[in-house]
């Protein structure tokens, strides 16, 4: 994690960090990680955990319990997201509008905190799979940023994580024991992620080594700030 925070730049002296918690064991590793690592980085930094409830029933105080033990300041922000998606608006693709209001939630909530940037814990297979959505879906080339700046809310949203593999997250939570909260989102494993989760297993399967090229190429590529360091965080107002 630290080497991709410091190829992309991603962390300066002075910044407070709002770390999105979904109780995942994505963003709960990239929590205690970037805590830890603020313990001792020469940029001197904080990190904020928030979580957005949907109001879908999840318990998180497990996720506060872990805070309060290794000191980390931590905020739960209730919405009705769920109610919202499911059944007000009924959404036959629930997934794209939750994760927009999801997201918004955490911009308006990491400002209130006071936090100048967000992390998210998009790990490297999530980077592959949106890469091949964008490709096979939409028919382009591209993905999300590692760095984007935010102008229209004034904040930087960085993904400390992208040189992790899944599996690595898996073994770490396992080997440290973190708390790990299911989620019950009916949607939850149905989604076309999964399917591009699938098609890389088996790419890369019958062409070892597969998911290396293809992240070697994106990063020589250079497309959405994944180039040199001079290339990045360029202003997107659509993340």
């Amino acid at each position: 994690m630290r080497r991709a925070v410091e190829d992309y730049d991603m962390i300066q002296d002075g910044d407070r960090i709002a770390v999105g918690c979904s109780g995942g064991k994505d963003s709960t590793l990239m929590l205690l990680a970037l805590h830890r690592l603020s313990k001792f980085y020469p940029q001197k930094f904080t990190v904020v955990g928030i979580t957005i409830d949907p109001g879908s029933g999840m318990d998180f105080s497990p996720l506060k319990e872990l805070c309060e033990k290794e000191g980390i300041e931590y905020i739960i922000k209730k919405t009705q997201i769920y109610d919202i998606v499911f059944n007000v608006t009924k959404q036959t693709n629930p997934c794209s509008l939750c994760a927009r209001m999801r997201r918004g939630a955490l911009n308006d909530e990491a400002k209130a905190a006071g936090c100048n940037k967000i992390a998210l814990g998009h790990h490297n297979d999530d980077v592959l799979e949106t890469f091949m959505l964008n490709l096979i879906h939409e028919g382009r080339i591209g993905c999300f940023q590692p760095v984007t700046y935010l102008s229209r809310i004034d904040l930087t949203v960085f993904r400390p994580m992208v040189y992790i593999e899944e599996r690595e997250v898996k073994s770490s939570v396992r080997r440290t024991e973190i708390p790990i909260i299911t989620n019950p989102c009916p949607a939850d494993g149905y989604t076309q992620r999964e399917e591009m989760k699938t098609l890389l297993k088996n790419m890369d399967t019958e062409y070892k080594g597969f998911k290396v090229r293809l992240f070697g190429a994106l990063k020589r590529s250079g497309i959405d700030g994944w180039g040199e360091k001079d290339t990045i965080g360029e202003v997107n107002d659509d993340e």
